[in-house]
């Protein structure tokens, strides 16, 4: 089923009975040449890649719950590229890239925004540091523009320009960043792979793995047992307790974090905003509500849901921000489970036992990471080589020392 306009006002005028489901609901396979765990969004990506790119014929994608029940349908839905160092910005860059085609790629609307994203900045220090951030993503093909007081107040002059502790002094502007409907992508790759022959099984968790002489052989499931010459695994804040399952232990360490909604509100934000004196973030969704999020919650948890005194902390960045935000009420809220890696960038690599693959560690970079780690991570699994743009995320960096520091997490990723 092809989607185009003209499909939907046929559809309108024929009472909407030509519609079908969006991907099979199959039955697995005893064996596949290559299985996925995880049907998220990277998951899914990864499946669609191998299917449409890679020319990979016998996949299956494994989901405990339903499809998209993690964090991907659980972020604030923002898109970006605006990285500073070289292990990292190229890869975002090529997930931007990505971005900018996929609804056209996988026939499927995606509510791909490209309205830009601000980084507000409150000191003179800060301001330098955008500015060489703003450098190394220009040197990677990004786009940078570096905005004065005046040009931010431009863009938007409710905020709190002149507030005692944290004046505005300018912002970093990527203007090609944006957001997209995270439900939307999981739905259109879900849909790409499934018409590629992959089949995407639901309620099927993974309790065990097959190893047999160093190599995988396949799958312990709820639904069976499943072989498989190659398995990768991308299953975000859960990475530790599935490898755990193969005798992994890694260098992740799973968190809450939380998201907002308010109430529908009248067109105020156009684009992203970040507050740089504090972790808040803000864009306004197309239902009016503004979304919003902060820091992880400080503890280690696999619960979907987050605590008071983040709640609190994030709100108070946000009035900090823009003070009119006070008089909005707050809708809901929802967490996801962060893998977070000791230095703030992922893992695609594959591990000591041959045959399995391991996607890890995405920290708060999951969502707007997603085709690229898809690709990347395909391209692993199909060539057995790194993707040009993942060579620095290999899994024993942390053992030799080459960390990518982006965020300057440390040795604990609350400390931030």
């Amino acid at each position: 089923m092809h989607f185009s306009g003209f499909r939907v006002i046929k559809e309108a005028l024929t009472g909407h009975k030509g519609w079908k489901p969006l991907w099979r609901d199959p039955e697995p396979q005893p064996e596949y040449d290559i299985v996925i765990v995880g049907g998220g969004g990277h998951g899914l990506a990864t499946a669609y890649y191998l299917a449409n790119t890679f020319g990979e014929a016998r996949v299956a994608v494994l989901e405990k719950g339903w499809l998209g029940s993690g964090n991907i349908g659980r972020n604030t839905t923002i898109i970006r590229s605006n990285y500073l160092l070289p292990g990292n910005e190229p890869f975002y860059e090529f997930s931007m890239k990505l971005w900018e085609g996929l609804e056209q790629e996988f026939n499927f609307n995606a509510m791909v925004s490209q309205r830009g994203i601000l980084n507000l900045c409150h000191s003179d220090g800060q301001r330098d540091a955008f500015r060489r951030r703003g450098n190394a993503m220009l040197l990677a093909g990004a786009d940078a523009e570096l905005l004065d007081r005046d040009g931010v107040r431009a863009m938007y002059p409710f905020l709190n320009f002149d507030n005692a502790r944290f004046p505005i002094k300018g912002g970093l502007l990527q203007r090609r960043a944006g957001t997209a409907r995270h439900d939307g992508v999981a739905w259109g790759y879900a849909r790409g792979a499934d018409r590629k022959g992959v089949d995407i099984i639901q309620n099927c968790e993974v309790t065990g793995f097959r190893i047999e002489g160093g190599a995988v052989r396949g799958l312990e499931t709820t639904r069976g047992a499943i072989r498989a010459r190659k398995v990768g695994v991308a299953v975000a804040g859960s990475s530790g307790l599935v490898m755990a399952k193969a005798g992994m232990r890694l260098p992740i360490e799973s968190h809450v974090l939380q998201a907002f909604v308010s109430e529908g509100l009248k067109p105020c934000i156009d684009g992203v905003i970040t507050f740089g004196a504090g972790h808040f973030y803000v864009s306004q969704s197309d239902k009016g509500g503004l979304v919003f999020g902060g820091d992880i919650d400080g503890y280690n948890s696999y619960a979907q849901r987050g605590n008071l005194p983040v709640v609190e902390d994030v709100i108070e960045g946000g009035m900090a921000l823009m003070p009119r935000i006070g008089r909005a009420r707050l809708l809901r809220s929802w967490g996801g489970i962060m893998d977070m890696s000791m230095d703030g960038s992922p893992i695609i690599d594959a591990t000591h036992i041959d045959g399995l693959y391991l996607n890890a560690g995405w920290c708060y970079g999951g969502f707007k990471a997603t085709p690229a780690s898809g690709y990347a991570f395909a391209h692993l699994l199909a060539t057995g080589r790194p993707h040009p743009t993942a060579t620095a995320f290999r899994l024993d960096r942390f053992a030799r020392g080459h960390v990518i520091d982006e965020k300057g997490v440390g040795a604990q990723p609350n400390l931030h």
